[in-house]
């Protein structure tokens, strides 16, 4: 199976104002993060704003994704549903349209208890033929995944990469441990990915990267290279990033630099809100001052 490793952006889903997918300014971002130097590319995650999207959107966005990277580089196309069976059709779908991987995440109504929660994930990856990345948010997901049933799942031939977004970082190095060589780690932007790298993290899966990918590349290879210092001078810098855009809403934070980059992505779908003219601002200064 193909390796994954490095950053991989979570692309935005540019729209126009009838809901279309604008597969030309989407082609355009993957191309130029692709020459950027990107490792892969995540359409479908949370940036992805997959929870606001129809099944036509989605597959659209996917598609459009996988004919920009043109087999460059790998695309890891998000599968998210409350429901198993619709999951495992989406993951189908998107096998046959030409994904490399999977990126499998839960949504939930009513509580779920640990059997179900691994069944859901185990069911996609039953389905398809490549690499699944499970992903995990507490911060959105009603239902978490714990430590052993993480560690069950990484016994899957399949299930060979978790992403996780819980803020905690005692809880990679915790997975880490656990799962060894048969799980490997990305880190979200909710985690320090130069922290995540220490620990022994292959890269990290993040909305920020999709505006500051050279940076973002920069700062994997000095994490790659061992060069801590200029690594951590690095993302002391970058995780101004962060800092703003945990303030706001995260699509609308992205949509809002990409086009300042001159990409007309559009606005977040509603009923998100596109950012104020104050926030719109702030975000221009972060990106003046990660340039």
């Amino acid at each position: 199976m193909t390796e994954f490793h490095g950053v991989f952006p979570y692309l935005v889903s540019p729209l126009d104002a009838d809901g279309r997918v604008r597969t030309d300014v989407l082609g355009r971002l993957c191309d130029d993060l692709i020459k950027a130097g990107v490792h892969g590319l995540t359409p479908l995650g949370s940036t992805g704003e997959f929870a606001y999207l129809g099944p036509a959107q989605r597959e659209a966005v996917v598609r459009a994704t996988i004919e920009a990277a043109a087999g460059r580089v790998p695309v890891v196309a998000g599968v998210a549903s409350t429901s198993t069976a619709d999951a495992v059709a989406q993951a189908r779908a998107y096998q046959k349209l030409g994904a490399t991987g999977i990126l499998a995440i839960l949504e939930a109504y009513f509580p779920l208890k640990d059997a179900q929660i691994e069944s859901y994930f185990r069911a996609i990856a039953d389905a398809v033929d490549i690499p699944v990345v499970i992903y995990t948010n507490p911060q959105f997901q009603r239902s978490d995944l714990t430590l052993d049933v993480i560690a069950r799942l990484a016994e899957h031939p399949r299930i060979r990469y978790i992403k996780d977004a819980s803020t905690n970082t005692g809880r990679l190095l915790s997975i880490i441990n656990r799962c060894g060589e048969s799980l490997q780690v990305f880190s979200a932007s909710a985690h320090i990915p130069a922290a995540v790298m220490l620990i022994g993290g292959v890269g990290w899966m993040a909305g920020p990267a999709c505006i500051a990918p050279r940076q973002s590349v920069a700062l994997y290879e000095l994490c790659k290279a061992q060069r801590w210092d200029e690594a951590m001078a690095l993302q002391r810098k970058l995780w101004r990033v962060n800092e703003a855009f945990a303030k706001f809403n995260l699509a609308a934070c992205i949509k809002a630099g990409l086009t300042l980059q001159g990409y007309d992505v559009g606005d977040p779908v509603p009923p998100q809100a596109p950012l104020t003219a104050e926030e719109h601002k702030a975000v221009e200064q972060v990106l003046r001052e990660i340039a």
